[in-house]
């Protein structure tokens, strides 16, 4: 091989020869969202490793190598082959995680391991509250069902119904504010294509909770509704706190057997905490594990968002459908409250609705925050905590329900 033949090989391998637009576009994006984790801290410990998967995915040429699968070599020798065996990329073992669906029910172990549902115990009409923030989910469904069949998307969209449904139902568990879940249906029904822009609009929607909510809460609320100042829950006892997530395994697992993979893997976390007998299997999941496993589910995110697939009218649709069914589910949290109003004796602050969605514990702190303007002296956060950790259920059992329509 002469000079010129070599020099030209090495230039056919490097990234300048094979970038495309697309690859840059990406990168900007990327950088985008490490501005929104680092400088804006809006929810770095998702943001940060997912910007770098990302990243990693848009160098030209490097998506190949990180995600080339391993092969079989077979070398000739004398009398015979040899077979030896190359490894893969290290994003095709990543990746196996997510695909598999190990990754987002280990998030809801740590997440179950990290969550004290006393509030909603205490207060059990959280729950409709809870149950009201899921609205955004199953009205974008039908929203993002019709919306995917405009001639606009071409060859992008889903040709046939079945596959419609599929991408519509993994577009509206955004709604729910629950990433793990959002990853979770989108794999479980197979719309790997879209992953990237599903999963990058509920984390984003996630970190952007204290600029959205704020501004629907006090639009369907009047100053004297967000003035009500709610009364000190009770104690609730540790046979309580242990018995509930028994309960709810059994009653959802006869009911809703979908749900089970997250549902019941955030009920052992809670068992681990609340039982008082595992505090080492408490502690691992609370900590390391889910520390683990957000780094590996983050960067494996960001790698599905390849410019490839990432960049096309579907997405813009995705991340619209998104907010829409994020602020649908917000303002459900708040309507319902409102309506309880009508026939409780002792009202419901309607602020504490907005935290029906699943961001934990997030969403209760801006019902806090919003209540202190109007009251500086009406704490509230304890009192949303109940619909907040009743969206978690809430988003798990919609989840399943998606699962069982579509999957």
């Amino acid at each position: 091989m002469d000079l010129g033949a070599i020099m030209l090989n090495l230039w056919e391998s490097t990234g300048l020869y094979q970038s495309t637009w697309e690859n840059y576009v990406m990168l900007a994006i990327s950088f985008v969202l490490f501005y929104l984790a680092i400088a804006r801290k809006f929810e770095p410990l998702l943001l940060v490793p997912i910007a770098l998967g990302m990243l990693l995915a848009n160098i030209p040429g490097a998506h190949a190598e990180l995600y080339k699968a391993p092969i079989m070599v077979d070398t000739p020798v004398e009398g015979g082959y040899t077979t030896s065996y190359q490894a893969g990329g290290l994003f095709y073992y990543l990746s196996k995680g997510v695909e598999w669906v190990i990754f987002p029910p280990l998030i809801f172990l740590g997440i179950g391991a990290m969550t004290d549902f006393g509030p909603l115990i205490a207060n059990p009409k959280s729950l409709i509250l809870g149950a009201a923030a899921q609205l955004g989910i199953f009205l974008t469904l039908f929203a993002g069902y019709f919306l995917f069949q405009l001639p606009i998307f071409g060859a992008a969209s889903p040709a046939d119904a079945d596959s419609l449904g599929k991408l519509a139902a993994s577009v509206a568990i955004i709604g729910g504010a629950d990433g793990p879940t959002a990853i979770y249906v989108t794999t479980v029904l197979g719309q790997d294509d879209f992953l990237g822009a599903i999963a990058i609009a509920a984390y984003s929607y996630m970190a952007l909770i204290p600029a959205i909510q704020p501004r629907i809460m006090k639009l369907l609320t009047n100053k004297k509704e967000r003035q009500i100042k709610m009364n000190q829950l009770r104690k609730v006892s540790r046979k309580e706190k242990i018995i509930f997530p028994i309960v709810v395994v059994v009653l959802c697992g006869v009911l809703l057997p979908s749900a089970l993979p997250l549902l019941g893997m955030l009920m052992l976390g809670n068992l681990f905490k609340e039982c008082l007998v595992t505090d080492r299997l408490a502690t691992t999941a609370s900590n390391g594990l889910i520390n683990v496993v957000t780094i590996m589910l983050g960067t494996c995110v960001g790698f599905k968002a390849s410019g490839a697939t990432f960049l096309n009218p579907i997405t813009l649709i995705i991340i619209l459908l998104g907010l829409t069914a994020f602020a649908m589910g917000t303002a459900g949290g708040v309507l319902m409250a409102k309506l309880m109003n009508v026939f409780l004796k002792e009202k419901i602050n309607p602020l504490i609705g907005s935290a029906g969605v699943s961001a934990v514990p997030m969403a209760a702190r801006v019902s806090q925050t919003v209540g202190q303007k109007e009251v500086p002296d009406n704490y509230l956060l304890m009192h949303a905590m109940g619909p907040n950790v009743a969206g978690v259920i809430g988003s798990a059992v919609a989840a399943g329900v998606l699962i069982a329509m579509f999957g």
